[in-house]
């Protein structure tokens, strides 16, 4: 069954909201074994409570937003699939080695229309983290994403992205196996597509192992996720040889939606609930709902050739800068 909700769990600039809303809940509990009237003091607080979420959760720090991007119940491609599509068939293997399970995809129907859907899976609790191998994909995950990429063309299917990952597995036996290769390929296949690609970034979406699934027509991003090429605390440790300055580094590196939005290096940003996505499955899941709606909306009626020069000459006018 999809799931709704889940017992998210805080993150540090939250802890003001924490501290008041138990402030709340212990005069509630009090005036019910009391004989004494605190209705006036509750309703002060919490409207002082209403007033602290507006200011904390509209004025969001980038680093604010990379912790809420990595909270351990972000929702995942996984959850978001039974809310956003029908019919999912999961299908497995890249037909050279073996399946991926960093990366899960497959044919589904969205509104009725068929679509192929593809996207980085990692787990919550430690075991099913270390099966989808923390949603780092292995270069058989990125030849199972192009396979199906490529039946969906054939079909003529609309290819959805969901985009979740804090880069390509960067281990021996992937680069033996040909980790680079693989996300290259990618990179030129997507180029050349037929049909609309729309890619979301709906967690984290790290350096190449993010790009493999990003080459779309439009990429949209939820309000707390992040796009970058390397890690604050890497470009921290490499910039200033120290990663504890991952939080300057975020700031620096123009990795948040709504900057990138306004770089125009995506289409849209998609409104997350207050305090993030994981505090309620099913709203959050609408929201995408609309935005793919919108963007398959502007691509459908584009023909193949079409689709290829909007795909190039968007990336082609990527470069914001100032002196």
């Amino acid at each position: 069954m999809p799931k709704t909700k889940t017992a998210p769990k805080t993150m540090g600039f939250e802890e003001p909201l924490i501290q008041l809303r138990q402030k709340i809940e212990e005069l509630k509990d009090y005036t019910k074994t009391a004989d004494v009237d605190l209705s006036s003091e509750i309703q002060s607080l919490e409207e002082r409570l209403s007033k602290l979420e507006n200011d904390i959760y509209e004025n969001m720090k980038p680093w604010d937003r990379v912790q809420v991007a990595r909270h351990p119940e972000r929702p995942t491609t996984l959850d978001y699939i039974p809310f956003l599509f029908e019919d999912f068939i999961e299908l497995h293997g890249d037909r050279l080695y073996g399946d991926d399970e960093a990366i899960v995809g497959g044919i589904a129907s969205f509104h009725g229309q068929p679509v192929t859907v593809i996207g980085h899976q990692r787990g919550k609790a430690t075991k099913e983290n270390i099966r989808r191998n923390f949603g780092m994909p292995h270069p058989e995950g990125y030849r199972k994403a192009l396979r199906l990429m490529k039946q969906a063309e054939k079909f003529k299917r609309p290819i959805i992205c969901l985009i979740d990952t804090k880069g390509a597995y960067p281990g021996k036996a992937a680069e033996e196996r040909g980790q680079s290769e693989a996300i290259a390929r990618n990179l030129v296949e997507m180029a050349g597509l037929e049909v609309p690609v729309i890619s979301i970034v709906i967690g984290e979406g790290g350096s190449g192992g993010a790009l493999a699934l990003g080459v779309g027509n439009h990429i949209l991003m939820l309000e707390n996720s992040t796009f970058s090429v390397i890690s604050p605390e890497g470009a921290a440790s490499i910039l200033w040889k120290d990663s504890a300055l991952a939080q300057t580094a975020a700031e620096a590196m123009k990795i948040t939606a709504p900057d990138l939005l306004e770089m125009k290096i995506i289409e849209r940003m998609i409104s997350e609930v207050r305090g993030g996505a994981h505090h309620d499955y099913a709203k959050q899941a609408g929201f995408i709902d609309e935005a793919i709606k919108e963007s398959l909306g502007e691509l459908t009626g584009l023909s193949g050739k079409e689709l290829i020069d909007q795909r190039y000459e968007k990336f082609k006018s990527i470069g914001i800068f100032s002196e």
